[in-house]
């Protein structure tokens, strides 16, 4: 997952889009980008880290103009840092674009060839997101008119896209002296909202990875983005939109509901946060119905994204609910963190325990999803050794078994702890008394009561069936082998980081 955000303004946007990324910030912590346009000038500052050190004063002040676009990154191949992927990405062929993309490309290696053999385009990186943007300018070079575009034109370029590309991909791209376009794959895997303000110049637009962004900043929300469709905001504010795939079925991705998005924010019709107020009355009637015999004495959440769902499990359970962690919020998140051995030497850094909510008491913990175990182990281990008599372990999302190549880091079945064990050998290796998975039918059920509209959702990490269709044996063992040799780098990378951190005087 990557956060992104597109803004046309009657005034400068890079205050907005700055402060627009602060409130995506929990979308990617590798490295972050702004660009904005100043007639047919583009004016980029991007580099690796948080929002808040990328950018200092005089960046800003080198970013004016009164529409842009910005991007966070999250890295989804498992490495640290690389600057020349940071996004947006820019090309100046053949009218001066720049992109920013949410998702994952699931076929990156036959675009790549055609790029080369057939659209003699190169491609300098391996970023999936500079593969799409060299898509879409050789599609807008085909559509265009003596080289003038117009709305249709650009969605006829679209249209091409999406006949071209799989995966899963929300994007927002600005093309130098046109306007902001932004468009979503034909099934809706990962989101992307529009919001509008209307000021007395005239209306301003927003596009936007989640509507938290757009609430801060004093935008309303809109509508969401649909399947396959894009939508055109032209420097003069004209708003164009239009669906350019000719099948599309809504299919959002059920993680961005769990775990991946802000409570406060909207999807595709749902609050995040009633969503995860559901999940903890479906775990009550999973407790009630199957784990009767457990005697719970306090029910504690993992923070933050856990917490409705453990406020509701307390509440429906009849027992008290308690803060027992107290959490580092300078210290990323784990789950993001590239290497095992990085992920694990920082959740004592993240979290510290209250003691006096875990001795001589039976604790249920409540976390958001149970990916490597990494954290869950060390969690637990704190618990006891805070003195719980027993911990039991809840968690909002069914075992996550297979790999997900739609943009979240869980890409090959060695590194996730349920992919070969079952529930009961799960919860001993993570050291719980009990373990309580979600059923993939309940939270379906939990997400879907609030917006009966949603028929379908993107379940692969827990199913294994991979809604695009084109996700094959090869492919899921060719990722997983780019996978496996990353993460060894990245851990030998760590341990030399240690050695040095004892050799150094």
């Amino acid at each position: 997952m990557c956060g992104i955000l597109g803004i046309v303004a009657r005034s400068p946007v890079n205050q907005l889009l700055y402060d627009g990324l602060l409130l995506l910030q929990h979308r990617g912590q590798d490295a972050a980008g702004i660009v904005t346009a100043e007639g047919k000038s583009f004016h980029m500052h991007k580099g690796g880290g948080l929002v808040r050190d990328v950018f200092r004063t005089r960046n800003m002040r080198a970013l004016p103009g009164n529409m842009g676009i910005a991007h966070c990154r999250y890295p989804t191949a498992g490495s640290a840092y690389n600057s020349a992927e940071s996004q947006p990405f820019y090309v100046n062929s053949p009218f001066g674009i720049v992109l920013g993309h949410n998702g994952n490309l699931t076929n990156t290696d036959a675009l790549k060839e055609e790029m080369f053999r057939q659209d003699l385009r190169h491609i300098n990186t391996n970023s999936d997101s500079e593969v799409l943007l060299n898509v879409l300018a050789h599609e807008l070079e085909n559509a265009a008119v003596r080289l003038r575009l117009d709305p249709q034109t650009i969605f006829a370029a679209v249209s091409a896209v999406h006949r071209r590309v799989r995966g899963a991909y929300a994007v927002i791209a600005m093309i130098a002296g046109y306007g902001v376009l932004a468009f979503r794959d034909p099934y809706g895997i990962r989101p992307a909202v529009i919001g509008y303000n209307e000021t007395e110049q005239g209306t301003e637009y927003m596009v936007a990875s989640e509507s938290v962004a757009l609430d801060a900043l004093g935008f309303r929300l809109l509508r969401d983005i649909a399947p396959g469709e894009a939508v055109f905001i032209d420097e003069d504010g004209g708003f164009y939109s239009q669906q350019c795939a000719p099948e599309s079925s809504l299919n959002p991705c059920i993680f961005e509901y769990v775990y991946l998005a802000r409570p406060d924010s909207l999807i595709d019709g749902v609050s995040v946060y009633e969503a995860r107020l559901n999940m903890g009355e479906r775990l009550v009637q999973k407790i009630q119905r199957d784990y009767r015999h457990l005697d719970i004495d306090v029910v504690i959440p993992i923070p933050d994204s856990s917490r409705p769902t453990a406020l509701q499990v307390a509440l429906g359970l009849g027992v008290p609910y308690r803060e027992g962690f107290v959490k580092n919020r300078y210290i990323g998140r784990t789950f993001i963190m590239p290497g095992q051995a990085v992920r694990r030497r920082s959740v004592r850094q993240k979290l510290n325990v209250i003691a006096m909510e875990f001795r001589g008491k039976n604790v249920l913990l409540v976390d958001d999803s149970i990916v490597r175990g990494t954290t869950s182990h060390e969690i637990v281990q704190m618990a006891r050794e805070s003195g719980a008599r027993r911990v039991f372990f809840a968690t909002a999302a069914p075992p996550v078994r297979y790999p997900n190549v739609y943009g979240i880091d869980m890409p090959t079945r060695t590194e996730l702890i349920a992919a070969h064990r079952s529930e009961q050998d799960v919860g001993r290796e993570i050291g719980a008394d009990a373990l309580i998975y979600q059923d993939l039918d309940a939270l379906k059920d939990a997400v879907r009561s609030i917006n009966p509209k949603l028929t379908q959702f993107e379940a692969s990490c827990f199913d294994g069936h991979y809604v695009t269709g084109d996700v094959t044996s090869d492919y899921l063992n060719t990722i997983e082998t780019r996978r496996d040799a990353a993460r060894d780098l990245d851990e030998d990378e760590a341990a030399q980081l240690d050695l040095n951190l004892v050799t150094t005087p």
